[in-house]
């Protein structure tokens, strides 16, 4: 028997299967497979009697015809190969009844022999009893009846003192929903245990052995002698005497019980809750009666999985219908938000909560009693917080973790985020507010742990009053269903906005040809009647003339337009730019590109800081589009009156063109975007009312195209554009 101390740390890997002991009411024998007696309990000769083999001995037939029904089981259970191998016996001998019952273990066949005190007729009448309590249980209508019926049943059955039916929370700790007690005893109902009490290895046991009993907290237990040629413990995860840990043995008689039992709810292969039998003296329950209460849990068990699957079809068919309304509204709708406005209040209902918010491109919609304003913070604070995997935001404790700018303030704690377009921050955010519950605990839930003979070790709850705690600051949990409907929900809004983006590329596609085909020749036709028109004018101010520049300027304007607008077209189609590098003096370019926007703009101040040469491998028009495009915007967007800063420099097999231009900073939330297409400027700009937002993002390709880049910084008080390109 292991002698480590268990202590905080290690207690959850107390290994309480390999006990090395088992309990004083039966006795064990362990057999290998060439029928050795390799594992004995040490009262196995004064349980049974004279004529018992020694570990290590292999039976011959004078031991068979001393205890026919062993040699027989033992033979039975040698020929049959079922691993999860099962049998039950009855046992007689000098007046005495026992169960003998026989399972396997490793390469092993375990006998274990248990005393029976009840008589045959006595175990008969139980047993008729919980048949009858079988079929009350079919025909309860909900689960806190079921346990209630059950616990009750039980307690008819064995007689125990307290039957108590619980069920584990998320957090894995146990709430009594129902109890059938002696009425000299306190009442233990609506009280929740902590999670720690049943250790991670315990529960492992229940699920592999349902029923637990406990028949003497206070009998010795009987070691299990070893053959020397068998190495290590006897595992005796299937054993039903196993020996009981000294932590639980204390746990129990600090609670004041002598004898208890436990029966494992298994559903959907996971432990869902347990009924728990106490006792204030020894009780030693018949094998057959267990047996009869392990079915009437696992009949209860059917029937709570039953009543579960019914409420997860009713909730997955208003899920079904909600997905189908979002999908329709969003594929259907001419803007998404206002698609999906009308269905804000289905979607707090499918999700039970108070609130909804729907956000995208800075657009707000609020469901519920939230404020405008916390919407909006939290919403820029979730545009900051790294997603997890598919853009799911689930917690139940909000303020704990959302980043800056924002804290969310008032009763709000649970969130269930959906981020179906990542590029225009689009949301629906479902909210729950503040669950403030009083929780009834048995005893204070804490671990300690005290110093003895062989160090620290875990002290199990020396009191179980009433405790009461009040938790504040979270909301009810989000269910593994209504996680499932978000995740569905948000594909279906991915899905659609990718549909509803998809078809947006098609038509602005589509558009941008009709512009390049159809509007070229006849902007062609006006600016060459322009020309006509100017020259035909006898003086340059003559109305005429003065008519004429403005409409060749206009078409010009047009002009240029439209081959932003293809160029975008090109790079969005992931076709890039038409690239014809060539020997060119970038300096001699630029020079040309200045002295033309100062005769077009004579109220323009530069400040040129430019070599006498600069020659590289680029293309010559694309670079002109470049430096006129980083130029425009920094005369578009500058303080007027401010002189703009030009410069060209090489740097290695690099060169580097800067604009500088005095201005306010731009806008942080600005900055991602700077270099989309048709992107959306917070604040107009009166300066450049016709600005489609592609002279950016043209140049940042072109930029790349010659193997380099574009970055934004502001430098002494200066909005700064630098482009930098590799010369060969």
């Amino acid at each position: 028997m292991s002698t480590v101390a268990v202590t905080l740390e290690n207690c959850d890997r107390e290994p309480i299967h390999v006990p090395g002991s088992i309990q004083s009411h039966g006795a064990l024998l362990a057999f290998d497979p060439g029928r050795r007696l390799a594992y004995c309990s040490v009262n196995a000769r004064q349980f049974i009697g004279a004529g018992l083999l020694r570990t290590g001995e292999v039976p011959g037939a004078d031991w068979a015809a001393a205890f026919p029904v062993l040699a027989k089981a033992l033979d039975d259970a040698l020929r049959d190969a079922d691993p999860q191998l099962s049998l039950q016996h009855e046992v007689h001998w000098d007046g005495r009844t026992a169960d003998l019952l026989v399972h396997r273990s490793g390469d092993l066949v375990v006998l274990e022999l248990e005393a029976r005190d009840a008589a045959d007729e006595q175990v008969l009448g139980y047993a008729l009893k919980a048949h009858r309590t079988i079929d009350r249980l079919k025909r309860q209508p909900d689960i806190d009846t079921l346990l209630q019926t059950a616990a009750s049943a039980v307690r008819e059955l064995t007689g125990f003192d307290r039957v108590m039916a619980y069920r584990f929370l998320p957090d894995g700790s146990g709430e009594v929903v129902a109890e059938d007690r002696q009425e000299v005893l306190e009442p233990f109902a609506g009280r929740r245990y902590p999670a720690s009490d049943i250790p991670a290895q315990a529960r492992r046991l229940y699920l592999v052995n349902t029923l637990r009993l406990i028949a003497d907290v206070d009998a010795p237990a009987i070691p299990v002698e070893r053959w020397i040629g068998r190495a290590g413990e006897l595992d005796m995860s299937h054993c039903v005497l196993r020996s009981v840990s000294p932590i639980h043995i204390e746990y129990l008689r600090n609670m004041g019980v002598r004898a208890s039992m436990s029966i494992s709810i298994v559903v959907e292969g996971e432990l869902w809750g347990m009924i728990a039998c106490h006792h204030q003296a020894p009780r030693l329950v018949p094998y057959a009666i267990r047996m009869a209460c392990d079915v009437l849990a696992q009949v209860l068990a059917a029937n709570v999985q039953s009543l579960l699957a019914r409420k997860r079809a009713r909730a997955a068919e208003m899920g079904a219908q909600l997905r189908a309304q979002v999908t329709q509204a969003a594929l259907h709708g001419d803007e998404l938000l206002a698609a999906l406005a009308p269905l804000v209040q289905p979607i707090a209902q499918a999700f039970d909560a108070q609130a909804v918010v729907l956000a995208q491109e800075g657009k707000l919609v609020v469901h519920g009693d939230l404020h405008h304003e916390i919407a909006a913070g939290l919403v820029q604070s979730l545009q900051n917080m790294p997603l997890p995997e598919r853009d799911l935001v689930v917690t139940h404790a909000l303020k704990h973790g959302l980043p800056p700018p924002a804290p969310v303030t008032g009763p709000w704690c649970g969130l269930l985020g959906l981020r179906f377009d990542a590029a225009q921050n689009g949301w629906v955010l479902v909210l729950r507010k503040e669950q403030i519950e009083t929780i009834n605990w048995g005893g204070k839930p804490d671990k300690e742990y005290a110093t003895g003979p062989n160090g620290p070790r875990l002290t199990p709850r020396g009191s179980f009053d009433l405790w009461k705690q009040e938790v504040r600051g979270t909301s009810a949990p989000w269910t593994e269903f209504e996680q499932d409907l978000a995740r569905q929900l948000l594909d279906e809004l991915v899905r659609a906005h990718s549909n509803r983006l998809a078809e947006m590329h098609r038509a602005r596609t589509q558009l941008l040809a009709m512009l390049g085909h159809d509007l070229r020749d006849p902007l062609q036709s006006i600016s060459m009647a322009a020309r006509v028109l100017e020259k035909g004018g006898q003086a340059s101010d003559a109305p005429s003339a003065r008519l004429g520049q403005r409409i060749q300027s206009s078409s010009s304007r047009m002009a240029r337009l439209i081959a932003q607008v293809l160029d975008a077209s090109r790079l969005q189609a992931q076709l890039g730019l038409q690239i014809r590098r060539m020997p060119v003096d970038l300096a001699r370019l630029l020079e040309d590109l200045l002295d033309e926007t100062i005769v077009a703009y004579p109220g323009v101040r530069l400040l040129k800081d430019i070599p006498v040469a600069l020659h590289a491998e680029a293309d010559p028009d694309r670079m002109a589009q470049l430096f006129g495009n980083l130029l425009s915007n920094a005369r578009h967007h500058g303080l007027a009156g401010e002189p703009v800063t030009v410069r060209l420099l090489e740097e290695g097999a690099q060169v580097r063109f800067e604009v500088l231009n005095r201005a306010p900073p731009i806008a942080p939330e600005l900055v991602a975007d700077l270099f989309s297409a048709f992107k959306r400027a917070a604040q107009p700009n009166t300066r450049n009312k016709g600005g489609l937002g592609l002279g950016l993002h043209i140049a940042e390709a072109i930029a790349r195209e010659h193997g380099g880049d574009i970055q934004y910084e502001y430098r002494d008080g200066q909005v700064c554009f630098s482009a930098v390109i590799s010369a060969r």
